[in-house]
């Protein structure tokens, strides 16, 4: 009986897995596409091999559009717009592209395969992105799944950055991956610094470019990095800052308050930052030492459950707790934030609830 339910079960397997085998045999051999004309701009037109999707063909090219997840099509970042030859939007697209957009041709580069010439446009500054070799210089342990990386840059010897900006760091191939992948890390480092960059990259379990970092990367390697991205970053305004991180969103905010340091800057900003216990806070005496070398700074370091072992008298619960709690004059505020999109929505929702406009909420969002 068992044996005749089974049968039927193995057989129709077997042919999934036959077509599955046919497809990828036609895509590899028949559908050679040959070679293809990319026209940038109207200014610069790339002859490449047909066949691989947009994003890809443009790093080759040293052409670098940022790309969140690494081209897997859940970041919705690595935008173009496409003025000829690239096909219909597909349905992995349309979550991350507005009405506006899809009128206009703008597509996610990772999603477009390079079957036949294509027209496209760029934004000049994407165009402007340049590619450093680095040699890692030093690694600091803040947790027990948190690391600094130090990245001195030896080609060119400078990047030019706005503090809150992010760069794309290559992973080579490597054991536990045949394939180069790009994964996007926020500046953490004091911008008056230069030649040398600052990472804050927390593991992930499984994750391609944290396990190299963490487990293969060492002090003295190469590293291959890409950038100045981003938007994110302070306004020119006087009003009072709050601003909102977890984890390794410390980042970008660490490197503001050292620009605010830098500059004199006399704006009003309390800091909250959330970790689930007290082992995973870090950094804290450097933002002890902002609070008596900014005009007017204030840290608030957020448990979200302290052991019973620990000793801990501060803000427990979740940030957004803490800042429902505490913050009195959200409407005349304006709000950065960084963490994970989770953070981030459940943010924006107690930021609205106590009135702050949504044009008064900046955040960078891990995806």
């Amino acid at each position: 009986m068992v044996s005749a339910v089974l049968i039927p079960v193995i057989v129709v397997s077997s042919i999934g897995a036959g077509l599955a085998a046919v497809l990828v045999a036609c895509e590899h051999f028949i559908a050679a596409y040959g070679p293809c004309d990319v026209n940038v701009n109207n200014r610069r037109t790339l002859n490449v091999q047909g066949g691989k999707d947009l994003l890809s063909v443009l790093t080759a090219e040293k052409i670098f559009i940022p790309s969140a997840c690494g081209g897997r099509g859940t970041c919705g970042l690595c935008k173009v717009k496409v003025n000829q030859g690239a096909g219909p939007l597909l349905p992995t697209e349309e979550p991350y592209l507005d009405e506006d957009e899809k009128k206009s041709g703008v597509r996610l580069s990772c999603q477009v395969k390079v079957r036949n010439d294509l027209k496209i446009e760029i934004p000049d500054e994407l165009l402007a992105v340049r590619e450093y070799v680095c040699r890692c210089d030093q690694i600091v342990d803040l947790t027990h799944d948190m690391k600094q990386f130090r990245l001195e840059l030896r080609e060119p010897e400078k990047i030019d950055y706005v503090p809150g900006q992010y760069i794309q760091l290559l992973t080579p191939a490597y054991e536990k991956s045949g394939e180069e992948v790009y994964r996007a890390y926020s500046i953490s480092s004091d911008p008056a610094v230069e030649g040398a960059i600052e990472l804050i990259i927390r593991l992930v379990p499984n994750g391609i470019c944290t396990t190299y970092c963490f487990e293969y990367l060492d002090t003295g390697d190469e590293v291959r990095i890409n950038g100045p991205y981003g938007d994110f970053r302070l306004s020119e305004s006087d009003a009072p800052i709050v601003f909102i991180a977890g984890g390794s969103g410390m980042a970008p905010i660490k490197s503001m308050l050292h620009h605010m340091k830098n500059t004199n800057n006399k704006r009003s900003a309390v800091y909250y930052f959330g970790a689930n216990k007290v082992g995973d806070l870090f950094l804290v005496d450097l933002m002890r030492r902002f609070e008596s070398d900014l005009a007017d700074f204030r840290f608030v370091p957020v448990v979200a459950e302290a052991e019973s072992a620990e000793s801990w008298d501060g803000e427990t619960g979740l940030v957004t707790e803490a800042v429902e709690r505490n913050l009195k004059n959200a409407p005349r505020c304006e709000a950065y934030l960084c963490g994970s999109p989770g953070m981030i929505d459940a943010a924006v929702s107690v930021l609205q609830k106590l009135g702050m406009s949504d044009d008064r909420i900046f955040y960078d969002k891990f995806a």
